[in-house]
């Protein structure tokens, strides 16, 4: 049976947003060191990074060549970095960590936090159905690599909600919702982009590569290096080398 493209692009959305709910469920339901969370947000960082690298940017640059690719991936830095600014401003801006920074729930800051972590998960989704464009099935090391670096993003978000006194209704309806979203912003990636031209497909799939970057920069790092401190840069390695042979082998 041929499943339709769009079909492909909500279900390979909904796995890798998936994540984002075993990783919560780690976060809050399990006592977990500080400092093991830390790590595995630098191992998760990692493996975007190579994820967006030797993936997104190099397939973009072959479609669109450097000005589109370049562009793109300023563009969505930038775009992304704007929007955090201000939702940062409305309380969203330690929603990752796993600390006490997070404001607690007698705060206005539920909404700001949502769409916080929703903006962090758009791209990546987004690249999903972008792939499907270009090939016939989705790139299965790309997926592989935003499940993982997923994990740690719920885990640390979820386990600084909970000392937030969040309650378990408001953090797994808040992920399931993003899991949710990152199946309908994948079939967006791939239907709204299938009729335009390499150059804009180029221009945006640099674009999510520019804004999972600035994430990872703004979000992930942070919150690893100030646990981890020395050893974050070794277990971002270790995460980039782990992304680097599976873009090698899948």
């Amino acid at each position: 049976m041929n499943v339709p493209p769009w079909a492909l692009a909500f279900f390979w959305g909904i796995v890798s947003g998936s994540s984002l709910l075993l990783g919560a469920a780690g976060g809050f339901f399990l006592n977990l060191n500080q400092r093991l969370i830390a790590a595995i947000m630098a191992f998760g960082g990692g493996v975007l990074i190579s994820a967006l690298t030797l993936e997104l940017m190099e397939e973009a640059y072959a479609n669109g060549g450097f000005v589109a690719s370049s562009l793109g991936f300023i563009g969505g830095a930038v775009i992304y970095t704007l929007a955090n600014i201000l939702l940062a401003r409305h309380g969203a801006k330690h929603r990752k960590r796993s600390g006490n920074q997070q404001p607690d729930s007698s705060s206005n800051s539920g909404m700001a936090i949502a769409l916080g972590s929703l903006l962090d998960g758009i791209p990546e989704s987004i690249v999903i159905g972008l792939s499907l464009i270009e090939h016939s099935n989705v790139k299965f090391a790309t997926v592989l690599a935003i499940f993982l670096s997923n994990v740690p993003e719920g885990l640390s978000s979820s386990s600084g909600m909970k000392k937030a006194n969040r309650s378990a209704f408001y953090v797994f309806t808040l992920w399931g919702s993003i899991c949710l979203f990152s199946g309908l912003a994948s079939i967006a990636g791939f239907t709204l982009f299938r009729h335009f031209s390499p150059l804009i497909v180029s221009a945006t799939t640099a674009s999510a590569a520019g804004a999972i970057l600035a994430m990872i920069s703004d979000t992930m790092l942070p919150e690893a290096f100030e646990v981890t401190h020395n050893y974050t840069g070794l277990i971002t390695v270790v995460g980039f080398l782990l992304s680097f042979v599976l873009s090698k082998n899948y």
